[in-house]
């Protein structure tokens, strides 16, 4: 033995080496997983190390500054600088292709707009509230002003970690905006004090009945326990991945998990593509209804969008009935947060400016428009965008990425490996541990503030109040050269329906403004 041990502290460590690499080159031939490596041993690791690499290399050294997607460098500086309260300004002059194909011109006008001293923007810049009531025209019990145009969109515990859930719904109170709850159910760390519009889909996770139904009876509960859940959203579809049901694998399903969503720890959860509670447009109808008696709440629907149809079947019964869903949120199918096939995240459903302008005008046809509070949800949490997007008629935004972007997500495209580096898609314990909610809220607040001063500040340069006044002919989509550019309504066909508005003072004492529980 002591001979054995001798020899081997007498190899050199060079020879080591080499003894590593001849072993690595035997298991590279033997094995027949990976032809490049078969063909190539040793020297076939090289291609996959740098492959594995390859996104980081491009997004940090080779892609130019207006180059990548989903969001590209300026986007996203744009936004870091905004959450952290720095100076987000370009100079020297912009370095987008202004006459690149669909590039937005907002028109301004020759004056802006004045507020006076005691006007509420005077006294607070960042003050916007939606100029509609979700659930006035169905007088619901408690109908809800969301206090600020922007909000944080649905994306569930679970998908996002408790860190970074706590750090958005601290940062929405801050900022008087409301948190989506996605459909993973209504989590202790939704309950920071935020406005809260709590989400369900084909799992009803939250509101799930023993059989994999939805429970009346535990809504009605979650509800009444808690006051700032203040509407509540049905999930038809979303734009990630349209059509398609999830799998929750039983290794995910921790105590917590299982206690939060209802339903047993460690076994599989499947969420159908269809809903349990309504197979066709009448019984959805009756539906809405059910739970806006049951809650008081408004009741909305959320989907992407594709053929209009059944969109149609539904306007009809609203009009025959004066009923219906209190508000449409219109996902784009640009995905997002929700981890997706590529043959879905690419194909399946229209992009939100496409599915919403289809959508909005068969509503508007209809005489529907008036009494529907339209929120988009479709990379929208940017100031111009969002300026075309309330011009087609939404009256409020939903930011999914942006928001996470804004609390230290990089973008690195990992959300769905349970990896992300910044500990904001993850249920990872030590890469969760970097994110500091109280430090993050701030930031979450703070792009929200800034995005509605802008936002404010390209309304008044428009020569308006508030952005609902904004019109279609206002915003110019460019096709060619000037002469070939359209405004939007041209572009999409119709024109937006004019929303009532008072003034801004009208909205400060509004008795169902959001953020006041």
């Amino acid at each position: 033995m002591d001979t054995f041990l001798s020899l081997l502290s007498s190899i050199s460590w060079w020879l080591w080496i080499i003894i590593a690499l001849i072993i690595i080159a035997l298991r590279d031939v033997l094995q027949k997983n990976h032809t490049i490596s078969h063909n190539y041993p040793i020297v076939g690791h090289v291609r996959y190390l740098f492959e594995s690499v390859g996104p980081e290399i491009r997004q940090y050294f080779v892609a130019n500054n207006r180059e990548e997607l989903p969001f590209n460098r300026i986007e996203r500086g744009w936004i870091y600088a905004s959450a952290k309260k720095e100076n987000n300004y370009e100079g020297f002059g912009t370095d987008r292709d202004i006459y690149a194909h669909q590039h937005i011109f907002i028109n301004n006008a020759m004056m802006p707009y004045q507020a006076t001293k005691d006007h509420p923007n005077a006294i607070d810049k960042t003050f916007l509230p939606c100029a509609k009531v979700m659930g006035e025209f169905n007088q619901r019990k408690r109908p809800f002003r969301p206090k600020s145009v922007i909000n944080v969109s649905a994306m569930s515990f679970g998908s996002l970690s408790a860190k970074a859930v706590e750090s958005l719904n601290k940062g929405v109170k801050m900022a008087g905006a409301y948190h989506n709850t996605g459909e993973g159910g209504l989590s202790p760390y939704h309950s920071n004090g935020g406005d809260v519009v709590f989400h369900f889909g084909t799992g009803y996770f939250g509101v799930r009945a023993d059989d994999g139904g939805f429970s009346m009876e535990k809504m009605v509960k979650l509800v009444q326990e808690n006051p700032f859940i203040r509407a509540i959203e049905v999930k038809l579809s979303q734009g990630a991945k349209p059509g398609k049901g999830g799998v929750l694998p039983g290794a995910k399903i921790t105590p917590e998990i299982a206690k939060i969503r209802g339903v047993e720890v460690g076994k599989t959860v499947l969420s159908p593509p269809n809903h349990k509670a309504f197979s066709n447009v009448t019984e959805l109808m009756i539906f809405i209804e059910q739970i806006a008696e049951a809650t008081g709440l408004p009741v909305g629907i959320k989907a992407a969008i594709g053929k209009l149809d059944q969109w149609e079947e539904l306007a009809d019964i609203m009009v025959k009935t004066g009923k219906g869903p209190d508000f449409i949120s219109v996902d784009g199918g640009e995905g997002g947060t929700g981890a997706a096939p590529p043959s879905f995240a690419d194909h399946v459903s229209l992009p939100w400016v496409y599915g919403f302008g289809d959508l909005y005008k068969l509503f508007k046809d209809k005489g529907l428009s008036e009494r529907i509070v339209f929120i988009g949800s479709g990379k929208l949490g940017f100031p111009a965008k969002a300026a075309m997007a309330f011009a087609m008629g939404a009256d409020c935004i939903n930011v999914a990425r942006e928001a996470m972007m804004s609390i230290g997500c990089i973008q690195a495209q990992v959300c769905h490996t349970n990896k992300c580096p910044s500990g904001v898609a993850t249920q990872s314990k030590w890469l969760q541990s970097g994110i500091d909610p109280t430090l993050k809220s701030v930031r979450l607040a703070q792009y929200f503030k800034t995005f509605r001063k802008e936002f404010i500040e390209i309304t008044h340069a428009a020569g308006y109040e508030h952005p609902c006044q904004f019109t279609m002919s206002d915003i110019e989509v460019n096709v060619d050269d000037h002469n070939l550019s359209k405004d939007l309504s041209r572009t999409y066909n119709y024109n937006k329906t004019k929303v009532p508005f008072n003034g801004m003072e009208e909205f400060v004492n509004c008795k169902h403004l959001g953020g006041q529980n």
